[in-house]
């Protein structure tokens, strides 16, 4: 008999640390979760992509130190052997993303990006254990990468089918191997209890690995939407959640020809909340993270007080507090920190009309404006996009965003499944700045925009505007293929928290 423990994480964005940790211990976070992390020479710890982006570090990492390298010493405190990339590691560019990768000790395996010749960059690979056993591994990432990005941060590689390049792999190394592990920046397309399929859009095909693949074992991600383990065509899968909020444990033995797997998700263990003054906090940072590479942790301790330090210098004041109240309320009349967004977007980009949503967890605005309040309140990296659109496509933007509500049974109205199943996305609903709209929610879906008012006009079909969106967004995200089909008058290359940061300093 012989045995493989494998740990993965996924999704991480970033979060090493746990947000605002100098006012005490969260239950998220890399470094929290990398305490259970025992490590041997039949142990893999594995991430599944999606590190460089999505936090106020990764932000403090490129705009202060200008690269992520410190992030791949976290990775290798942490003891990764394995990782794949998730579509926003591309976010800032080939370059960044060398750096980070040259700088980690673990092999980056991501078969479908390619060169211009085709060849694979990040190719499959067979790990032997101390055991004996062969394991083989091969890595893929949503093929979305090629609609979401920037094309110069992709320049020179080809995003490939995930599936074809699975598959290609697989033919590679099922004979060589004892176990055979797909390791996926993407996710489920279909209900894991019914099969029922919940999108066919492409950008998710793990139950497509599943069952047209053999894998013995499928590791996603992407979703930020956790599932527990379980066999599914065959093959055993398993997703953890986002932000280091817990990783999956998998328990492999093989006996007899037979592979079985047991797995957990295993959430963060906590550090008590200590001060940087604290001695005690240095002889913690010191213990290395049993069985791991032995890490020089002051360095990092150093990095977050630098991070908080950096988060907590005040930018600007406000008139008052701008909040994120309740979300029906907010879709039925409106929400003041969206009308900022969509103001700052007009501003920037000149647009007649302007689309910006909010994050699933965004924050308002208190009245002493902080570095950090502009990361929680809009922690995305989009850039912007100014687009010629007609009358009947800004109608069928209003449409989709009019499909957020609906009405229950009891006649109470309530937020619809198309944004809560199979993950929560209320990001997907867009406000309008300046329409005046008038929505039926009683109505079908596609026929419930009664009125939609610019300047007082009625905006017919065949009218053209200006509208500025997020580049996510433009690109037919979540829902919105009308936008793909408008001309782009402009690409913005700056973020919100740019936009933010220029407004306070005015």
């Amino acid at each position: 008999m012989r045995t493989l423990k494998i740990y993965f994480t996924s999704d991480i964005h970033g979060y090493f640390f746990p947000p605002d940790s100098s006012q005490g211990a969260m239950p998220l976070g890399l470094f929290q979760c990398a305490k259970a992390f025992c490590k041997d020479g039949n142990t893999l710890i594995i991430d599944g992509g999606d590190v460089l982006q999505g936090s106020a570090l990764n932000q403090y990492c490129w705009r202060i130190l200008h690269n992520f390298e410190v992030l791949a010493d976290m990775m290798n405190a942490c003891g990764y052997d394995y990782v794949t990339l998730g579509n926003h590691d591309f976010n800032f560019g080939k370059q960044a993303l060398s750096g980070y990768l040259n700088r980690l000790n673990a092999a980056c395996l991501c078969e479908n990006v390619q060169d211009e010749s085709g060849r694979c960059i990040f190719p499959h690979t067979i790990h032997t254990l101390e055991n004996g056993m062969k394991v083989g591994l091969v890595g893929i990432v949503t093929d979305f990468v090629n609609l979401w990005e920037k094309p110069e941060h992709i320049e020179g590689l080809q995003i490939t089918d995930p599936l074809d390049a699975a598959r290609n792999a697989l033919a590679l190394i099922k004979d060589k191997t004892d176990l055979t592990i797909c390791i996926y920046h993407g996710g489920f397309e279909c209900d894991l209890d019914t099969g029922k399929v919940l999108s066919d859009s492409g950008e998710n095909i793990a139950c497509r690995i599943c069952t047209e693949l053999d894998f013995d074992i499928l590791l996603t991600g992407h979703q930020h939407m956790p599932a527990q383990g379980r066999y599914y065509c065959g093959t055993y899968i398993i997703q953890p959640p986002e932000q280091g909020r817990g990783c999956a444990l998998l328990e492999v033995t093989q006996a007899q020809g037979n592979i079985t797997v047991h797995s957990s998700i295993e959430l963060p263990k906590l550090t008590p909340s200590v001060s940087y003054a604290d001695s005690s906090l240095q002889r913690e940072l010191n213990l290395s993270i049993q069985g791991c590479v032995p890490s020089t942790r002051m360095q990092f301790a150093d990095l977050e007080s630098n991070l908080q330090i950096w988060l907590d210098e005040p930018v600007g004041t406000l008139a008052e507090p701008i909040e994120v109240g309740d979300r029906i309320q907010m879709a039925l009349h409106g929400a003041p920190l969206a009308d900022l967004f969509n103001m700052l977007q007009l501003r920037n980009s000149g647009a007649q009309i302007s689309a910006s949503s909010l994050a699933n967890d965004a924050r308002g605005l208190p009245e002493l404006v902080r570095r950090r309040d502009l990361f929680t309140a809009y922690p995305y990296t989009n850039t912007f996009v100014l687009l010629e659109i007609t009358g009947k496509h800004l109608r069928a933007a209003v449409e989709r965003s009019a499909e957020y509500l609906e009405y229950d049974a009891q006649g109470q109205l309530r937020i619809s499944d198309r944004f809560l199943k199979p993950k929560v996305e209320h990001y997907n609903h867009d406000y309008f700045y300046p329409l005046a709209t008038e929505i039926d929610y009683m109505r079908p879906i596609g026929s419930r925009v009664i009125s939609m008012q610019f300047e007082d006009h009625e905006v017919v079909d065949d009218a053209t505007f200006t509208i500025c969106t997020n580049d996510y967004r433009a690109s037919g995200a979540g829902g919105y293929p009308m936008y793909p089909q408008c001309r782009v008058i402009q690409e913005i290359r700056h973020e919100m928290t740019d936009f933010l940061l220029d407004y306070f300093d005015l």
